[in-house]
């Protein structure tokens, strides 16, 4: 039965390790300092591939990603060699706890928490995410809303481009965009009584991908004194001055959540897959392949090619399956030989100094309920998670120290962050043992009061 309803503020902040909100950056976060004080906090092991996309879905749809077809920012289009696509809000197959909450008769206010493009009727006001398509004025639900804060806000800062080499106003930028985001939560939150709002800053993870190796003392790359060490604490003093005041508006029976979707630690390299493939003989090429030049634009021998790659935080790995790919050459009874081999192949990996590269492999018909969607045959990570998957070809080497697309210092990690607790008043800390994403979405609806839907496959976590 669900039990007395509350009103709840979600706050997400993208790719938050909770070293940061649990003990770094305490000293510059009063606010938020109190909240870890009085509330409950666990680290939240997020999604299997522990990115933003299918991360946030899984964690307000209570499902996994094979469930919801969602496996990165960028999928593969059916059997297409070179084609993909970027997924979107009406391709999610599960109901959102807002849009639960809404059919409820609740009232919902979400700002930014991917996928939100197109925006999704509620009953309340949604705006759209980081993922929405450049010059988009559709943003919004209802649709006027977008024309009214652009005009008292100026463009939506839906993003930044954080892969570039300059950084002073790379940072003024991140800065700006968390600013607006929050003042805007906050305008959106005086309007009236809501049983539940939810905000997703992406500023957070973008820090950690430009910034990493200018404030982490641990990182390879750190240089004492460099003109960005403090950015960190800076941009953390913002995002409590957000949330402070945000959740300062609230009531003291309103509950608060924050949550981010995964970790985030140091990059320690780029490892081309494509090209090791090649050089052990799973992919085949017509020709020289100039340096940096992705798959899809290599020239590729696909009659002679038995797998191939994606690259990203994790690879992705396609059979070249008779009957499914328009040259496929592997039949599939030859698929199990050929994973095999493979196996033992990634086995004897090294990395750039000779110790064991270890590499972790899922298979996705093992690892969900269900597999929808356009799904990798094998995922791959390299040093869990520490190396990149590098896509593009045409390099002296099989590692990189550098993502091969574009200025970056972090990778994902598995650990997230939750903290949950009253809005206002006093009380005891306590720590819970590591939970699960998908357990968030059900938590969520057991706070509004309301009933688990049973496609759900998580479970309420414990709050008290």
């Amino acid at each position: 039965m669900p039990g007395p309803a509350r009103r709840l503020i979600i706050i997400g902040l993208d790719g938050v390790p909770p070293d940061f909100l649990f003990r770094r950056f305490r000293g510059v976060m009063p606010f938020t300092s109190g909240l870890v004080e009085r509330g409950v906090r666990a680290s939240l092991r997020t999604t299997d591939p522990p990115i933003s996309v299918p991360a946030w879905p899984v964690m307000f749809t209570g499902v996994d990603p094979g469930t919801l077809g969602f496996y990165g920012f960028r999928h593969r289009t059916g059997a297409s060699y070179t084609s993909t696509y970027v997924p979107r809000s009406d391709q999610t197959p599960a109901p959102t706890v807002w849009e639960i909450a809404s059919g409820a008769g609740r009232r919902v206010a979400v700002i930014g928490v991917p996928l939100g493009y197109p925006p999704r009727p509620v009953n309340g006001v949604f705006v759209s995410d980081f993922l929405t398509p450049p010059g988009s004025k559709d943003f919004t639900y209802p649709p006027e809303l977008a024309a009214e804060l652009e005009a008292k806000y100026g463009p939506y800062p839906f993003d930044v481009v954080f892969r570039s080499q300059e950084r002073t106003d790379l940072f003024r930028k991140i800065v700006e965009m968390t600013e607006t985001r929050f003042r805007i939560a906050a305008d959106l939150y005086a309007r009236e009584r809501w049983d539940l709002f939810a905000i997703h800053e992406i500023g957070t993870d973008r820090l950690n991908h430009a910034y990493w190796k200018y404030f982490d003392e641990q990182h390879r790359e750190f240089v004492p004194g460099n003109p960005f060490a403090n950015v960190a604490r800076e941009y953390y003093r913002v995002v409590d001055r957000g949330i402070a005041a945000l959740v300062g508006a609230a009531d003291p029976d309103t509950r608060v959540l924050i949550v981010s979707d995964h970790g985030s630690m140091a990059m320690e390299g780029c490892f081309c897959v494509n090209q090791w493939l090649a050089s052990k003989g799973y992919l085949a090429l017509q020709g020289p392949v100039a340096a940096g030049t992705p798959i899809e634009k290599a020239p590729v021998d696909w009659r002679r090619t038995t797998m191939w790659g994606s690259g990203g935080y994790y690879a992705r790995i396609f059979f070249n399956v008779r009957g499914r790919e328009s040259d496929g050459m592997v039949a599939p009874g030859q698929i199990p030989a050929l994973r095999q081999r493979l196996e033992r192949d990634l086995a004897t990996l090294t990395d750039p100094d000779g110790r064991p590269l270890p590499v972790r492999i899922l298979d996705p018909k093992t690892i969900y309920h269900e597999v929808r969607g356009d799904a990798p045959d094998l995922m791959l990570y390299f040093g869990e998670l520490k190396w990149r998957s590098g896509g593009t070809m045409g390099y002296p080497s099989l590692f990189l120290r550098e993502n091969d697309t574009g200025p970056d210092d972090a990778v994902h990690s598995f650990d997230g962050v939750l903290l949950y607790g009253a809005a206002q008043g006093v009380g005891a800390g306590r720590d819970l043992p590591e939970q699960q994403i998908r357990d968030v979405a059900p938590t969520v609806l057991a706070e509004l009061g309301l009933a688990i839907p049973p496609h759900m496959q998580g479970r309420p976590i414990p709050l008290g």
